[in-house]
């Protein structure tokens, strides 16, 4: 990680900026409201206010006509951070006269009349579902209720989806700061493995990831993490949520973890397999097969070929070997959006019929162009047998095919 730390320049700022005038323009509004959600979120954070002030998040970022944007803040925080970054000379793009303690339903209001918006159509970053965690619209009902009542007379669009089709191709600067948090993975997945050990804790391993994340310089916001012989489950380690004591690790045990790292509002992930001693028949087949779905899905990352087409030859393996995948094989990073469907296999388990309603996760998004510099989460994951295998890491789409960030999180790692 000896590599110099990179930062974002004005130009991105203006390039930004002209992004949501021309999407004003083109969707037919004269302001664009971008809601964004509270800091400290964890994975996934819908945060288009930071993509267009470069600042802390949970702002609502209010395009007004040819305006520069204004910030409605929830904190006299905000405002106070952005006066210690001036005094050191940081690059702020927000002036402080856009910058307003007002995140609040009458803020809103109150910009659009200043600027004679109140029968004007506004365009709404917040109305619409930003998978996969976020299956409903993010916007507070109370606050977009009030915003409702007070304006009768403008028209409010939603505008997620030309948003997210104008930024999913990340820029040469974005890409820097990707492959940095990349590398941060890397050394995660590295530190991780040291530990793991018989005896040891799934918490010390999970200490171990987040240790070298922060060293780093980067937020990981958490990981998922399991650990055992045979398991066909995925999500946060129990004692995570649960008052009880972390498993201890045994021999011929795999730990498995999706690490999450963001830099500078940008996110990479990484699947960790770490099979400590010998694995199982059953292991060893089913991360061939991920390893397998893995490649398929290199060699179909590439411009003139679709998102569905990238999940059909991720799950042909799967399919072809009679396994599941209890999570996407693959979805889009940066922003989120297009996922591939999941759960299938769930309701073949004899547990299944104990619970009240099973619903599998369909593809979303399968119709979207693969083009350059849309990053993706690959983590082709498959359960044979009850025994689940998880490898994967961040791929951008070059001019020719696939770029790869990413190489330990791509196989099993043995110790």
């Amino acid at each position: 990680m000896g590599e110099q730390i990179p930062t974002y320049s004005i130009a991105e700022r203006d390039r930004r900026w002209a992004l949501a005038r021309d999407l004003m323009d083109a969707e037919g509004v004269q302001a664009l409201v971008a809601y964004g959600e509270h800091e400290s979120t964890g994975p996934a954070q819908f945060a288009p206010d930071v993509y267009f002030t470069n600042e802390r998040p949970g702002s609502i970022v209010i395009f007004a006509k040819d305006a520069d944007p204004i910030s409605l803040v929830w904190s006299p925080m905000h405002v106070e951070d952005h006066i210690e970054a001036r005094r050191r000379g940081e690059a702020c793009w927000t002036e402080p006269k856009n910058m307003r303690v007002a995140k609040h339903a009458a803020g809103v209001v109150q910009v659009l009349r200043e600027f004679g918006l109140e029968k004007a159509a506004v365009g709404v970053l917040g109305l619409e579902p930003y998978p996969p965690f976020h299956f409903n619209p993010i916007m507070p009902y109370g606050l977009w209720s009030e915003v409702l009542r007070e304006l009768p007379d403008a028209t409010f669009k939603p505008v997620q989806l030309a948003f997210s089709m104008r930024t999913i191709r990340l820029s040469e600067e974005e890409l820097a700061v990707v492959r940095h948090a990349a590398g941060i993975g890397e050394a995660m997945a590295n530190a991780m493995a040291e530990v793991a050990r018989p005896g040891v804790t799934e918490a010390e391993v999970y200490a171990a990831g987040m240790t070298e994340s922060f060293r780093l310089g980067s937020v990981a916001p958490g990981m998922l993490l399991q650990s055992g012989k045979g398991y066909a489950c995925w999500g946060p380690p129990a004692w995570q949520y649960r008052p009880q004591a972390p498993r201890i690790i045994e021999d011929g045990d795999i730990i498995q973890a999706e690490v999450f790292t963001s830099f500078g509002m940008r996110e990479t992930q990484h699947q960790v397999a770490i099979q400590v001693g010998a694995a199982s028949a059953e292991t060893e087949r089913a991360a061939a097969i991920a390893r397998a779905s893995y490649e398929a899905g290199l060699a179909t990352l590439r411009p003139g070929n679709s998102f569905g087409q990238l999940v059909d030859a991720m799950l042909a393996p799967l399919t072809a070997a009679g396994g599941w995948n209890v999570h996407p094989m693959v979805h889009t990073l940066n922003p989120y959006g297009p996922v591939c469907g999941f759960g299938g296999g769930l309701t073949n388990l004899p547990e299944a019929e104990d619970y009240g309603q099973l619903f599998t996760v369909p593809t979303v998004g399968g119709q979207l162009p693969l083009l350059p510099g849309m990053t993706f989460a690959f983590e082709p994951n498959c359960v044979l047998d009850g025994h689940l295998v998880n490898l994967g890491g961040t791929v951008v789409v070059g001019d020719h095919g696939a770029i790869e960030l990413n190489d330990v999180t791509t196989r099993l790692i043995r110790v």
